[in-house]
C-alpha cells in the first residue's frame, strides 16, 4: 500500500507463543470483537459465541493453539500481560464447565468442541488464515465477523480497505521499498535507524520510542535466559526435548552465577573461540523458540516462528563483537525494524502466504542488516547484507510437523541466525561492484516465489518433512 506507515512496534509485538500468525493474530482478532461488542454496549447481551476457522488456521491450528488463542482474546487477556503459567488452567476451566467468562466477566454457555470449528477443507479467497465469528444475542439477533491473519501478528477485518488509522500518519521520510530508504539516507546522510527513528516520532515522542524499544530488548532478554534455565519436553505430542538446557550448562562449564548479568560475563569468555561462539549463537535461539513452542512470552520478529533469529543475532553482538550500550541496542532494533517492514510492503511476512522465507528469511534479512550497521557498515552495506541474507532463504517452505512451531522450526532460528552473521560479514567486506542484486530485487523475487509455491508447502503441514514423519517419531 502507497500509504501506508509500519512502525517499529508493528514490526516487534510482545506476546504469547507458538505463532503470531495462528496465536497471536486471532487471539487480537477475538480481542478486537469483544471491543467492538463491548463499544456497543452490548457485551451483557451476548448469549452464544461460535469461531469458524478456516485454511491453514483449521490445518494447523490445533498443534499452533488456535483454538487456546481464541478463548483467551474471548476472556479479554492481553497477550502482553497475561500470566502465560495460568493458560493451561484456564483452558481445563473453560472445558470442564464448558462455560467461558466474555471480557472476563460475562458468562455464556461455550463448549469448545462444539463452538470451534476446524473447517480443514475450506478456505478464504483474501488470505489462508481465516476466521469467522458467529455471535448471538438475546434478542435474536446475530453477527458475523471475518478476521484475517495476515503474518506477524498483523489483523484485518474483512471489508477493510487500506490500513488502519494507526498507519494513516504523515512521515517525514515516507518509505514503501529499500529505494525510497536509501533516497533518505543518501539526502539527509543519516544511518538508516536515525531516518527510523525520526518516522516514529509521527506516532510518539523519541522518549517514549526509546524506552519502548529498550522493553522490547528487555522482554527477548528474558526470554533467552528463561529458556536457557528450563528443561523438560515440550507439548503437543512430538517429545521434543528442549536442547538450549542442556547446551548452556555444558557450554557455562559449571561455573556459578545468580543472575542475568553474572552468566554473560560467563558467557563473554567465550569470546575468541569459534566454536564456543557458534554454540553460543545456536544457544541464544534455541532458547528463544523452545519458550515459543511452550506457550512462553516472545516478541514477534517479525513473526513467533522466527522469533530467535534477531535477539540470537543482537545477543552475539552484545556478547563478542563490541561494548554495547543502551543506544546501540535501540539502534540495532529500529534498523532491523524498517528492513522487515520493506519486506511486508513488498511480499509478506506470513508462511501461510509465501513459505518459511517470509518468515526465517525475513528475520536472517533483518538481523544481518542491523548487525552490519551496528558494525560500521555504509547504508548501503546493510542493505546489502539483508540481501545476501534472504538471497540463500528463497524458497524455504514451511512444513512443520504435526502442525507444531517444533520440527524444523527451532532449529531453523539457529540457521536463520548463522546466515545472518555471515551475510553481514560478507557485505562489510564488500565494495559497491558486488552489489549485483539490489534489496528490492530480492523482496519482488521473494514475492513471485510464494505466488509460484505450492500450498501445501506454506503451513498447512500437507507436504515435506509434515507427510514424512509421522507425529511423535523420530528417526535414527
Amino acid at each position: 500500500m502507497a500509504n501506508e506507515a509500519i512502525s517499529v512496534f508493528d514490526m516487534f509485538k510482545i506476546g504469547v507463543g507458538p505463532s503470531s500468525s495462528h496465536t497471536l493474530g486471532p487471539w487480537k482478532a477475538a480481542l478486537r470483537v469483544l471491543e467492538e461488542i463491548k463499544g456497543r454496549g452490548l457485551l451483557e447481551q451476548v448469549c452464544h459465541v461460535e469461531v469458524l476457522l478456516y485454511g491453514s488456521l483449521a490445518k494447523t491450528g490445533h498443534g499452533h493453539g488456535t483454538d487456546i488463542a481464541v478463548k483467551m482474546g474471548l476472556l479479554g487477556e492481553d497477550p502482553e500481560t497475561t500470566d502465560v503459567g495460568l493458560i493451561h488452567s484456564k483452558m481445563e476451566e473453560i472445558a470442564l464447565h464448558k462455560n467461558l467468562k466474555l471480557g472476563g466477566s460475562h458468562s455464556i454457555d461455550f463448549d469448545p468442541k462444539q463452538d470451534i470449528a476446524f473447517l480443514f477443507n475450506e478456505s478464504l479467497p483474501f488470505h489462508p488464515n481465516a476466521l469467522t465469528f458467529l455471535i448471538r444475542f438475546q434478542d435474536g439477533e446475530d453477527i458475523s465477523e471475518t478476521w484475517y491473519s495476515i503474518g506477524g501478528g498483523f489483523v484485518v477485518k474483512e471489508g477493510q480497505i487500506g490500513p488502519d488509522a494507526s498507519q494513516l500518519v504523515e512521515l517525514p521520510f515516507p518509505i514503501q521499498d529499500a529505494k525510497d530508504l536509501l533516497f533518505w539516507c543518501m539526502k539527509t546522510g543519516m544511518a538508516i535507524h536515525d531516518v527510523v527513528l525520526e518516522n516514529e516520532s509521527a506516532w510518539r515522542q523519541e522518549e517514549e520510542t526509546k524506552a519502548g524499544v529498550l522493553h522490547i530488548w528487555e522482554t527477548m532478554k528474558a526470554c533467552i535466559y528463561r529458556g536457557c534455565h528450563h528443561q523438560g519436553i515440550l507439548p503437543g505430542g512430538l517429545n521434543v526435548k528442549r536442547r538450549a538446557f542442556e547446551l548452556n550448562k555444558r557450554l557455562t562449564k559449571k561455573m556459578p552465577y545468580a543472575d542475568y548479568d553474572q552468566w554473560l560475563a560467563i558467557v563473554r569468555q567465550s569470546k575468541g573461540n569459534f566454536n564456543e561462539i557458534l554454540d553460543w549463537l545456536s544457544c541464544f535461539a534455541l532458547a528463544v523458540n523452545e519458550e515459543n513452542a511452550a506457550f512462553g512470552r516472545v516478541v514477534t520478529a517479525p513473526t513467533n516462528g522466527a522469533a530467535g533469529v534477531i535477539p540470537a543475532v543482537l545477543m552475539y553482538y552484545i556478547a563478542f563483537c563490541q561494548d554495547v550500550d543502551d543506544e546501540k541496542i535501540i539502534q540495532f532494533l529500529l534498523t532491523a525494524s524498517e528492513i522487515g517492514s520493506i519486506f511486508k510492503k513488498g511480499a509478506t511476512i506470513s508462511a501461510a502466504m509465501g513459505g518459511c522465507q517470509a518468515e526465517i528469511g525475513v528475520s536472517s534479512a533483518m538481523a544481518a542488516a542491523a548487525l552490519a550497521e551496528a558494525l560500521g557498515g555504509t547504508q548501503k552495506q546493510s542493505m546489502m547484507a539483508a540481501e545476501i541474507a534472504m538471497e540463500h532463504h528463497l524458497g524455504l517452505t514451511c512444513d512443520p510437523i504435526g502442525g507444531l512451531v517444533q520440527i524444523p522450526c527451532i532449529e531453523r532460528n539457529t540457521m536463520g541466525a548463522i546466515k545472518a552473521i555471515t551475510a553481514s560479514q560478507l557485505a562489510l567486506q564488500s565494495g559497491p561492484d558486488y552489489a549485483k542484486v539490489s534489496l528490492d530485487k530480492v523482496v519482488k523475487t521473494m514475492w513471485d516465489t510464494a505466488l509460484d509455491m505450492n500450498s501445501k508447502y506454506k503451513e498447512t503441514s500437507d507436504g515435506g518433512l509434515a507427510v514424512h514423519i509421522p507425529l511423535g517419531l523420530s528417526e535414527c
